[in-house]
């Protein structure tokens, strides 16, 4: 697999794909990246990557041509689209404008043979490039940065560690959002700190206990924190028996202790 990212500073790219997971994916020859500074393919005289917006209005737009050179000059594809033999790169926009990134969506770009991330900057992106070049537009969430040089990294690093030989299978199966519910908590030595333990169960050895324990807690947080992923996945209940099932037990074992304090306060 192929990362393309264009971007008008490279340089914030090299520290964090020198470190990591993702460095670990190219030594293992998984994953290529090619930084490009998008400014090496302007042509005027200054190298100018932005001008001011048709219609008025406050900031500048990065301009067309560059990415235009980018693509024509790097792909057949483009010169010849009537080629079968030509590949295409899917092309994504990162914008606040774009899809929220999701799990299933990063699922989907770890089956990409070859993704051009195009990391914006200014007020935003000819819309001509978008129309002609782009795929997919896509956030990262309901607020706005100064460029898309974050969220390329957010879509490289969510994209690579589920790839096959990064990371144990096991590692990200048990991660937030990877069966639609948020994660369970997490403790590691020591056993106590000023006041606060492990729960008993899980330095218990019964695994069975163990698992129940970490279903229970992953619904809850789930229902705390994001209620509207808890009832998506209501929803489609049907679907996942062995959820259900798990919830089934959740729902009476709350209901007992419910009953519980009732009597207590009885």
């Amino acid at each position: 697999m192929k990362f393309n990212v264009l971007t008008l500073f490279p340089e914030l790219f090299e520290q964090y794909l020198s470190q990591t997971i993702l460095k670990r994916a190219t030594e293992r020859d998984i994953i290529d990246f090619n930084i490009v500074n998008i400014r090496d393919y302007a042509r005027n005289k200054h190298s100018q990557m932005d001008d001011i917006p048709f219609g008025g209005g406050a900031g500048m737009v990065l301009k067309p041509e560059a990415y235009w050179n980018f693509f024509y000059e790097n792909y057949e594809f483009y010169n010849n689209e009537n080629n079968e033999n030509s590949k295409k790169p899917y092309v994504i926009f990162l914008s606040p404008q774009g899809k929220q990134l999701t799990h299933n969506k990063v699922t989907e770009l770890s089956e990409k043979e070859e993704i051009v991330l195009i990391s914006g900057r200014y007020e935003g992106l000819d819309q001509r490039v978008i129309d002609k070049f782009v795929d997919e537009e896509i956030s990262i969430g309901d607020y706005v940065l100064s460029s898309g040089d974050l969220p390329s990294l957010v879509i490289m690093d969510s994209v690579i560690r589920i790839k096959e030989g990064i990371i144990k299978k096991e590692s990200f199966e048990t991660d937030s959002f990877y069966n639609g519910l948020l994660g369970f908590p997490q403790y590691t030595r020591p056993v106590e700190i000023n006041g606060y333990t492990v729960p008993e169960v899980l330095r218990s050895g019964n695994h069975a206990k163990i698992d129940e324990y970490r279903q229970f807690h992953s619904i809850e947080k789930t229902m705390k924190n994001r209620m509207d992923l808890f009832e998506k996945k209501l929803e489609n209940i049907d679907e996942d028996l062995e959820f259900k099932k798990i919830y089934k037990k959740y729902l009476k074992k709350k209901n007992m202790y419910l009953g519980e304090c009732i009597q207590d306060d009885l």
